[in-house]
């Protein structure tokens, strides 16, 4: 049997994995979560991948509280470069491919073209560090798949969508930024690309871009979602320097998707499409 590894199980990515998987015959996904797999140890990782015979790693794990990795880097750290380092040398050494799972926070946000595979990465942050630092552990193994996603929602897991419903319910006025411009992407349109990269045993290795299409500000996003639920709230549109957090956010990081488009041969949804579709599974 050819086993599928995801980790990060719980996660909302992992979850929309586990729906998708149903499209995926002659394949077992096993998926693991901190207390079945720690990936920032190497032997754990290595006893896994031998005893498992892993031929593809989904890595879905990941430290993304970005305001806390600002005290807590050590932590962001080990899970977001260790971790996938560990992984890569598994995969190298038992003959598997990695899929990991990256974020458009690798960018400044200084400019206002649509970011490319190619362009310089340049982090604002130390979440946005130690995700590119984890990027170029994986790089070292051939048989690797990076895709940079952003702003990842889905019906499971705490995600910005969730948290909006939960507001809306409990505020008259809510005030969300509205100088941040990236796309919203449904977690569950990526699971399926990841599941047609392997269904196709896809093999043109190297970095993609995935979101969904169009672009928008968090309170666009935020409008959109009470729109869609005929929530009565009134919103308020604020400057980044108004709300400030421990830390900097990219200004602009929508992404050119025109590389996976085409090597999959692919169409992307357009968000406010997928935010329907994710509303009507809540």
């Amino acid at each position: 049997m050819n086993h599928i590894l995801v980790t990060g199980g719980n996660g909302q990515l992992a979850s929309c994995l586990k729906d998708a998987s149903k499209y995926l015959e002659g394949y077992k996904f096993i998926f693991t979560d901190l207390e079945e797999l720690d990936i920032t140890k190497l032997e754990d990782v290595d006893s896994f991948f031998k005893s498992n015979d892993i031929i593809y790693c989904i890595n879905c794990a990941a430290y993304t509280a970005v305001d806390k990795a600002e005290s807590e880097k050590e932590i962001a750290k080990k899970i977001n470069e260790l971790g996938p380092r560990n992984l890569a040398d598994a995969c190298n050494k038992y003959k598997a491919k990695l899929i990991q799972i990256s974020t458009d926070f690798v960018f400044a946000g200084d400019q206002s073209n649509l970011y490319t595979e190619e362009h310089s990465t340049h982090p604002v942050n130390f979440y946005g560090v130690s995700k590119l630092n984890g990027e170029k552990a994986v790089a070292s193994l051939e048989a690797h798949i990076i895709i940079r996603t952003a702003w990842l929602y889905s019906e499971y897991g705490h995600n910005f969508l969730k948290t909006m419903l939960r507001l809306g319910k409990e505020k008259e006025i809510l005030s969300v930024v509205c100088d941040q411009i990236g796309s919203p992407t449904y977690a569950g349109d990526l699971a399926m690309t990841i599941v047609k990269m392997i269904t196709t045993q896809f093999d043109e290795y190297g970095v993609y871009h995935y979101s969904n299409e169009g672009i928008a500000s968090w309170y666009d996003f935020a409008k959109a979602i009470f729109d869609e639920t005929k929530t009565n709230v009134k919103l308020c549109p604020i400057n980044s320097k108004a709300y400030p957090t421990p830390a900097q956010r990219p200004a602009f990081s929508v992404m050119d998707k025109s590389k996976i488009k085409n090597a999959l041969n692919i169409e992307i949804p357009y968000w406010r499409d997928s935010l329907r579709e994710c509303l009507i599974k809540l």
